[in-house]
């Protein structure tokens, strides 16, 4: 890694400001002053700023229980975003893994790892999706066939990949379903494709991490060690 993006991921300091100290001879490596602030730096070099060892920031990984009227976005000029939930330091770094609408509601992931991030999000990783959906019309048990073996959604040329549904109620208003793929508003066009209509929707989990049942929408905790390990394998 370059010695200036290093030190600005690790202290937060601008670019701008990460040369000056750089340019003035504040910064050494391996206890040898560096003036250039393209210098590459192998897995082991000390850097250090005005006498202070730069201790690199740790990946960041967390569960968000979401609220409807939130966007899965870093910054949006017409809604509240996910981001503004969260009372961390350095908001810009973080990726959200696993977006939702604006409307629905349930677990968001969001981290500073970026391969973390692609590893349960990565359409060949086919990490599986939960969602509690509750529907305008019973659902039939054609319908829910249709479902399990995937459906054609309008303006598509392949079927769905197959989705496990059960049913909630007996009524057969509320299901469960499990999709492996993330395509734009897919839950919603699924149902619309056997006629039926979602009225709402809640994530419940991705892949192995199950939303906190003791977070209230709006909050977030940090991902356990046991949670981060899984998606490493996800």
């Amino acid at each position: 890694m370059r010695l200036d993006k290093y030190i600005s991921h690790a202290t937060g300091m601008s670019r701008q400001q990460v040369h000056k100290a750089v340019r003035s001879g504040e910064v050494t490596v391996n206890g040898n002053t560096v003036r250039k602030t393209d210098t590459q730096l192998a897995e082991n070099d000390n850097v250090q700023l005005d006498g202070v060892t730069v201790v690199p920031r740790q990946p960041r990984y967390f569960m968000l229980h979401k609220p409807a009227g939130y966007v899965c976005a870093n910054t949006d000029g017409n809604h509240p975003v996910v981001l503004d939930l969260l009372d961390e330091d350095w908001l810009d770094d973080l990726q959200i893994a696993g977006r939702l609408d604006i409307d629905t509601t349930g677990l968001v992931l969001l981290t500073d790892d970026g391969q973390w991030n692609h590893r349960m999000t990565a359409p060949a990783r086919e990490c599986g999706k939960r969602y509690r959906v509750t529907l305008q019309y019973p659902l039939s048990d054609d319908a829910a066939e249709q479902l399990r073996h995937g459906v054609l959604l309008r303006e598509e040329r392949k079927l769905t990949r197959p989705a496990v549904l059960a049913f909630v109620d007996c009524e057969r208003t509320t299901v469960l379903l499990t999709v492996h793929e993330g395509k734009y508003h897919q839950v919603k066009r699924m149902f619309a494709a056997v006629g039926n209509h979602v009225q709402a929707l809640h994530r419940e989990s991705i892949g192995h991490i199950v939303l906190d049942a003791a977070l209230a929408p709006g909050d977030y905790r940090p991902l356990t060690a046991a949670e981060i390990a899984g998606g490493q394998h996800a």
